[in-house]
């Protein structure tokens, strides 16, 4: 007590009492509460939590509500992803292609292949291949570096053109075979082709059974032979035009007779005087007309040329045989063949003949064996064009390149020929000699298509009056009707068959249009069957595709949309508007005719099988399939794809659009689609001559405003053509410029018949146009006058009374009116009404359309998908909110809560301090 009352103030008079109050009131104010509950025995935390977790119930209110939204969200991106694969599996049945149902099938389809569209009939056919197209090759000989200059270097244009070879053969030529094959013959393996050895022996005394020996043999060697004509010398009976046969002389008591290939011309006995018996002037009168001996002759084969008294008397035999001359003398004889007087002891001589070998195919004939020589044949490889001629096709490219001293390596050239890309490839090839004197670097050209027209034929020209560099005629000269340094190792050859006995040819190992709908591609040669048939079961594949594509999608929506009794839960779009909308809209699609189709009776699934079941699925009746495609088979791809069917045959469905209606339009062309030309104003004479170093410039479908790689410098090979030569050469110079023929712009050259020359791009509309102007050389004006060039336009007209747009012969609907993106071609030569062409859109093609719509960017699942997530995101402003106000909440519970552990406290410490006060003072009483 005392010391509570020494911290009393001393002016304020306390009694016992007083002083106790005190005590309690101060104590009360210096204990604080570090940590909740202790000295009260409240748990703060405890009750605190607790009252928060009531609180903070929403929240999960919040997050249930918005994994219920993002579950749709998902669910909705499972519709899209469904309605994707829905697409995806639509898309093949939307073209006609799809439906396409004829298969071709080869017996042996290791002779060809083959392929059929919906055009083709059903039927069996044979087809003989008896030649499979290839390109031309040719070689040049062997060079010992890439890189050493080929020439002086002068400037030098080399000009590729591609035509045809026709006339003559592809082989070579023999000499005179050896003397000694008239009385021994050709031994066996003297002669050998192409590997195969041909039967030859001590028979084989002349050029006609040379030839049928190898001839035997040309099925193995592809190489066949001809005797040519056996011919007697030309000197035989004599010299520079005066004749060496002396008058015969029988006076000494012998005998003359002269005989040709066993024929007895002239006959003299014993006791005739010269000029009284055989003669020149005798022989020739019994040579000459109708008589006996050349009769005789003609039966033998020989014919007659010249005269004995001419000194230039000739027989030859066409066939090849020997032709045998013989002189017959007993006694003594003056006179005869080369005898003017002295005697005559008789003579024989044998005209030998010699063969050509002719290459079945044009590839190289080697030539080996023990004696080629006693055969007139060279041991080697070899070949060239005999007595051939060339004609460059118009409608191949032809370019030039230019060779100097910048360039004129064998590297250089192969580099220059590929830039050039005119239709023809070079490269450099080793055959991997070595050594000193080695020259293994061959050149190898190649023409890049295949076709007899695909022969090339290289010309080489100088500059500024001089000649073209020797070295490089040398090596690139080649004219198979005239010099080739080139050898060709692969004739450029066309396919060749027979369909049903019908000959066809085609420049590619592909042959189309000998059977309409069929291709046919080659790959050797050989003989088999093909048949033709309805491919039902391909179509049958289709429709269940469809049918399956459909069901699969119903099944996502059902799994997305349906209840499951059995576990009494529902899918995630239970009930969702949305999804009942895209399943409706498909069923209602599916429901629905086929409009617009022309000349059908199809217009719904069920008459080829298709219908609805209870649970919403497709199912297939195969025979109703099977009954319509034995009746109305090409009638099924209209169900499902975009067609479009006209009155006229010239007006031709491309395209459509989801915008385009199904639906009949009349068809109203005021325009029809032209090519720009160059038409010349002065007829061609009979000759026109180019110019060395002639260049003019030519612009070729260009645009507005121009570009430049639209405009070329065309070099034109220097020479004299007449119109037809002029016309192919200025088309295949044009069409041989790289940058058009990259850009696809080619022209035509033709020769009208009043005799004008124009020139004509291949494209239609008003991006066709062709400018051409002088440059170097040869005027424009020396082949086309004073001609201008038209531009062509565009076809215009309309779709069922509807705007359509032209470009070339497309004629496009008009977009926002019901033809929108129809695209039609239009061709044949009528302006006016062109008929009706109707247009549908089969199921497959609009349910593509439809399942696009859905999920598309304004599409009702975007929107809806929108929407959820708009949803999603307000209930997270909502949450987070609400879970900042639970922050206060909190804060306000600890506050009252710290404050009454505090008071309790407070009055526990009170407490205890008067119950001991009290006990003192009970105590000390």
């Amino acid at each position: 007590m005392r010391e509570l009352a020494g911290n009393l103030p001393s002016q304020v008079p306390f009694d016992s009492a007083d002083i106790v109050l005190y005590y309690c009131f101060t104590q009360e104010q210096k204990v604080g509460i570090s940590t909740p509950g202790i000295g009260s025995g409240l748990n703060v935390n405890d009750i605190v939590s607790k009252l928060m977790a009531v609180e903070s119930q929403p929240l999960t209110n919040f997050d249930k509500k918005s994994a219920s939204y993002l579950s749709q969200v998902s669910a909705f991106g499972n519709l899209s992803g469904a309605l994707g694969t829905f697409q995806s599996s639509l898309s093949s049945l939307t073209s006609l292609s799809s439906f396409q149902t004829r298969v071709a099938t080869p017996g042996d389809s290791s002779i060809f292949t083959a392929t059929a569209t919906g055009d083709a009939l059903p039927g069996s056919y044979r087809v003989n291949i008896s030649q499979v197209a290839q390109a031309q090759t040719l070689a040049s000989g062997g060079y010992k570096s890439t890189t050493a200059a080929i020439g002086l270097g002068g400037k030098t244009t080399i000009n590729f053109s591609l035509g045809s070879v026709s006339g003559g053969t592809f082989g070579m030529t023999g000499t005179q075979l050896g003397a000694s094959l008239n009385t021994s013959g050709l031994t066996p393996g003297s002669l050998v082709i192409n590997g195969t050895a041909i039967a030859t022996d001590g028979s084989t005394r002349s050029a006609r059974l040379l030839a049928d020996a190898i001839n035997s043999k040309s099925t193995t060697t592809g190489v066949s032979a001809k005797a040519a004509a056996t011919a007697t010398s030309a000197t035989l009976f004599g010299n520079g035009g005066s004749s060496t046969f002396g008058e015969v002389d029988t006076m000494g008591g012998g005998t003359y007779s002269l005989s040709v290939a066993g024929v007895e011309i002239a006959v003299q006995p014993a006791g005739v005087d010269a000029g009284s018996g055989v003669s020149a002037a005798s022989l020739d009168a019994a040579l000459t007309g109708d008589t006996a001996i050349s009769r005789a002759l003609a039966d033998a084969n020989i014919t007659v040329t010249g005269t004995a008294a001419g000194g230039d008397l000739q027989f030859k035999n066409s066939d090849g045989n020997n032709i045998a001359i013989t002189e017959t003398v007993t006694g003594t004889v003056t006179g005869g063949i080369g005898n003017s007087g002295t005697a005559n002891i008789g003579s024989n001589t044998t005209a030998i003949g010699s063969i050509s070998l002719i290459s079945a195919d044009g590839s190289p004939i080697t030539v080996s064996g023990t004696n080629p020589a006693g055969a007139g044949l060279t041991a080697g490889t070899g070949g060239a064009y005999l007595d051939a001629s060339f004609t460059a096709d118009g409608s191949r490219t032809s370019g030039n390149i230019v060779i100097d001293s910048s360039n004129n390596t064998m590297a250089g050239i192969v580099a220059a020929i590929n830039k050039g890309n005119f239709g023809v490839t070079a490269s450099i090839v080793s055959d991997g000699s070595s050594g000193t004197g080695a020259t293994p670097n061959h050149l190898l050209l190649t023409s890049t298509a295949t076709g007899a027209t695909s022969t090339m034929k290289i010309t080489l020209s100088g500059s500024g009056g001089n000649p073209p560099d020797p070295a490089l005629v040398a090596l690139l000269g080649y004219d198979p009707g005239g010099v080739q340094n080139l050898s060709q190792t692969a004739a450029a050859a066309d396919t060749k068959a027979t369909v049903n006995g019908i000959a066809v040819t085609s420049p590619s190992t592909g042959i189309s249009g000998a059977i309409p709908g069929v291709t046919i591609s080659a790959l050797k040669t050989g003989s088999t069957t093909l048949n033709v048939a309805t491919d039902s079961s391909s179509l049958t594949s289709a429709v269940n595709g469809f049918v399956k594509a459909y069901n699969e999608l119903n099944n996502q929506i059902s799994t997305l949309g349906g209840y499951n009794a059995e576990t009494k839960s529902g899918g995630p779009l239970l009930g969702d508007s949305t999804l009942r909308n895209v399943q409706s809209s498909l069923r209602r699609q599916l429901s629905s005719s086929i409009t617009g189709l022309q000349g059908t009776s199809l217009t719904n699934l069920s008459q080829i099988g298709i219908s609805f079941q209870k649970d919403g699925t497709l199912q297939l009746d195969t025979s109703k399939l099977t009954k319509a495609i034995n009746n109305n088979f090409n009638d099924i791809p209209g169900l499902f794809a975009a067609v479009g069917r006209g009155t006229d045959p010239d007006i031709k469905f491309v395209s459509s659009t989801a915008k385009t209606q199904a639906g009949d339009y009349n068809i109203e062309i005021s325009q029809l689609a032209t090519k720009g030309t160059l038409a010349g104003n002065v007829v061609l004479p009979a000759e026109t001559t180019i110019a060395a170093d002639t260049t003019w410039t030519v612009t070729l479908n260009d645009t507005k405003p121009a570009n430049l790689s639209n405009t070329a410098t065309v070099s034109l090979p220097a020479g004299t053509y007449n119109p037809s030569q002029l016309s192919t050469m200025l088309q295949s110079a044009i069409n041989g410029v790289s940058a058009f023929s990259t850009a696809g712009a080619t022209v035509s050259a033709t020769i009208g018949d009043d005799g004008k020359l124009s020139l004509t791009s291949t494209r239609y509309g008003s991006k066709s146009n062709i400018h051409v102007s002088s440059a170097t050389g040869t005027a424009v004006s020396a082949v086309f006058g004073t001609a201008s060039s038209v531009d062509g336009v565009d076809v215009a007209g309309t779709i069922g009374g509807y705007t359509a747009t032209g470009d070339g012969q497309t004629l496009t609907g008009a977009p926002g009116a019901p033809i929108d993106g129809l695209k039609l071609t239009v061709t044949g030569d009528d302006i006016g009404s062109r008929g009706s062409f109707g247009f549908s859109q089969g199921y497959a093609y609009q349910l593509n359309t439809l399942a696009a719509g859905f999920p598309g960017s304004s599409g009702t699942i975007a929107s809806r998908t929108t929407g959820l997530n708009k949803t999603v995101a307000d209930l997270a402003k909502q949450r987070e909110a609400f879970a900042t106000r639970l922050v206060d909440v909190e804060a306000r519970y600890r506050k009252q809560y710290s404050a009454l552990d505090t008071a309790i406290a407070s009055m526990n410490t009170t407490q205890q301090f008067l119950t001991q006060q009290l006990a003192a003072l009970s105590a000390n009483s």
